[in-house]
């Protein structure tokens, strides 16, 4: 555990640099261009290289030793904030530079975020996987609160150039720790060149581990609609909130979000989550559920700043619990390609997720709500006309859904028993970390 907080402590301080380089080039770009279209460009260029590489990505990673997979990964997002840093000294900075270093940063990303994920099932102990996990939320809500307030001061105090030589400085120490350490050595199938073919079948073997176990391929479908629901959530939030407040108001109330996802991180790191963690995902995507259905009753900012802090409190505890049934019943050498797979479904979802909610709630629920339907005269009743009506209609759906599904599926024996019908897959590793892990 101490080789993880080690490690843990470098990727805060790593995590919290890239996001105050996502902010501040989002500014430029948009300063720049005065542009939506090339603003939203660039969100595209931080998730589809990702989305694309990531199947790929995690069959390598395990043919890696993961801490060189997390090093190389920062020293590529190094590189290209140092290209950019350059191009700002010579007064040659254009936008689409800022595109393609966005993409190498999603590229490395692709391998980094699998191999951090598959390493803490080698470092961590199967009773403190929970609160490992719980960590890494918790370093997710620290950035997410602290860098569009520093990222604001620093673009004003040391301009573009600053805010990216403190990212640089932040990647220096991610690597300088994860060099101080050793990870356990893994059987992989790395004394095999990497073939095209080879590689395939590597990466259609974790959805062949997945497909034929029945319980892990019900949770993936499961943990699959949250994923979606959450990505729903990101897209409606922002217009939700500015139908009838202002943007301050916005800025308040994502604050108030962000402070529940630091709670809910520290609840779960301290408490470690139900001795069986799918219990923790049943009894808090139910939470989540209800966060919606309290935020779509009225167009009311402390009805929605109650909703979003309540959801992103059982955000943390969810991810972490299936984070760590994951880690510690699949073998550590197919950890690396089902967590990149995992990812890529995740980003994939996010995407179908931002191209649909809007036709959906303009095209599709806006016509019923014109013609005083049902889900006017009905639902309507329950959760007030006026503004917003609309996407509080596909808030109450989408918090119905959450309840409902979670209901069905805790009675499905082979979800309910995951843990206890799946042996353990990370005790002889684990007693390696214990021989080999050294700081």
């Amino acid at each position: 555990m101490r080789t993880f907080l080690f490690i843990w402590i470098g990727q805060v301080v790593s995590l919290l640099g890239s996001k105050l380089t996502e902010f501040a080039l989002g500014v430029w770009v948009y300063q720049q261009t005065e542009s939506l279209t090339q603003f939203a460009f660039v969100v595209l260029c931080m998730y589809l290289p990702n989305l694309l590489v990531s199947p790929f990505a995690g069959a390598i990673i395990d043919r890696w030793d993961r801490r060189w997979a997390m090093i190389l990964s920062d020293l590529a997002a190094g590189i290209s904030t140092l290209t950019v840093m350059g191009l700002l000294w010579t007064n040659s900075l254009q936008v689409w530079h800022i595109y393609l270093v966005v993409m190498v940063v999603s590229f490395a990303d692709a391998f980094q975020i699998p191999a951090y994920t598959a390493a803490i099932g080698q470092l961590v102990p199967n009773e403190h996987l929970s609160r490992a996990n719980g960590m890494v939320q918790i370093s997710k809500a620290i950035a997410k609160i602290a860098a569009p307030f520093v990222a604001g001061f620093l673009i004003e105090l040391v301009a573009l150039k600053g805010v990216l030589l403190i990212d640089f400085c932040t990647f220096t120490v991610a690597a300088f720790t994860l060099l101080l350490v050793r990870f356990p050595t893994l059987k992989t199938a790395s004394t095999y060149p990497i073939e095209s073919q080879r590689l395939w079948q590597e990466i259609v073997s974790g959805w062949h581990y997945i497909l034929a176990k029945p319980s892990l391929l019900g949770l993936t479908s499961y943990v699959a609609m949250i994923y979606f629901t959450m990505g729903m959530l990101e897209v409606l939030f922002w217009p939700f909130i500015l139908d009838f407040s202002s943007s301050a108001d916005l800025g308040r109330v994502l604050s108030i979000g962000g402070c529940g996802m630091l709670l809910g991180g520290l609840t779960i790191s301290i408490w470690g989550g139900p001795q069986r963690r799918i219990y923790g995902i049943f009894a808090f995507v139910p939470v989540q559920g209800m966060a919606l259905l309290l935020g779509s009753l009225d167009a009311s900012l402390y009805l929605a700043a109650l909703g979003i802090f309540a959801y992103l409190f059982a955000q943390p505890i969810i991810i972490s619990c299936n984070r760590a049934i994951w880690q510690s019943k699949i073998p550590l050498g197919l950890q690396g390609r089902i967590f990149a797979l995992q990812q890529a479904l995740e980003r994939s979802l996010s995407i179908l997720a931002y191209v649909i909610a809007g036709p959906l709630v303009e095209r599709v629920i806006s016509p019923f709500v014109a013609s005083d339907g049902f889900l006017t005269t009905g639902i309507g009743r329950l959760i007030g006309t006026g503004m917003g009506q609309e996407i509080r209609l596909l808030l109450f759906a989408m918090g119905s859904i959450l309840i409902f599904v979670t209901l069905v599926v805790c009675q499905l024996p082979q979800l309910r028993r995951i843990e206890a019908e799946l042996p353990d897959e990370g005790d002889a590793a684990l007693a390696m970390v214990k021989a080999r892990s050294t700081i």
